[in-house]
């Protein structure tokens, strides 16, 4: 099982450091093995060949478009995806802009753009920050966790303009966690075998020694494809 992890490895990023441990840890626990690629945004070309993609935190990316692309490529080709942190914000600027055709910027790549920010700076950082999220009974990160309510880890800075999420729901997206404030914080793509993406960042769970149930989910989506698609 080929996985993409998209993203600027680097040593300081928290998120990456912990990947190989999950990696690991989905082996001993869930029995799943996922072959992963680091790919650097800029070097992202045709994903079409992995059989899933996780486009990782540590934004500002150094290519916007390569971190878009990897979202389209794995919405349109019904990839298994999730983007947490910098993923998250780019899925929904991907979706924004190739979906529901919105000429809109990211405030951390754009910081001094005319156009309307999809993406703006968040009125509280989050950097460090621990939260209580309500999931949507019946939603796909619910039925990853299994509660209503979970207690999840942040380190961003940057949020949904809530202006836009009408817009964002007429296109097809549905948001299905809130903190306790109402603000979105994650959104998922009905009828996609798994397309989730979550501000929070599951991966910072625990210890690294058992995966987030989000992880594991997104790990059985990406061998049930493998198996759809009648490979070994």
């Amino acid at each position: 099982m080929r996985l993409a992890l998209v993203g600027d490895r680097s040593a300081t990023v928290r998120s990456h450091v912990r990947v190989p441990l999950l990696l690991e840890a989905l082996r001993e626990r869930e029995g799943l093995t996922l072959d992963a690629y680091w790919i650097p945004t800029e070097q992202v070309d045709d994903l079409r060949g992995f059989d899933g993609v996780w486009l990782l935190p540590g934004s500002p990316y150094r290519s916007e478009d390569g971190a878009l692309r990897a979202v389209r490529t794995a919405r349109e080709h019904a990839i298994p995806f999730l983007g947490t942190c910098g993923g998250f914000q780019h899925a929904m600027l991907e979706y924004a802009r190739h979906v529901c055709d919105l000429d809109v910027a990211h405030a951390e790549n754009e910081p001094d753009a005319e156009r309307d920010l999809l993406l703006a700076p968040l009125t509280c950082s989050l950097v460090g920050h621990e939260g209580e999220v309500r999931l949507a009974p019946g939603s796909l990160v619910g039925q990853a966790v299994g509660t209503e309510r979970a207690i999840e880890r942040y380190h961003c800075s940057f949020g949904l303009n809530a202006a836009y999420l009408p817009a964002l729901e007429e296109g097809g997206l549905r948001f299905t966690a809130h903190d306790e404030d109402g603000q979105v914080r994650a959104a998922e793509l009905p009828g996609h075998p798994f397309f989730l993406a979550t501000l929070f960042q599951p991966e910072l769970s625990g210890d690294g020694t058992r995966p987030h149930p989000i992880i594991a989910a997104f790990a059985r989506a990406v061998a049930a494809g493998v198996l759809t698609a009648g490979r070994p």
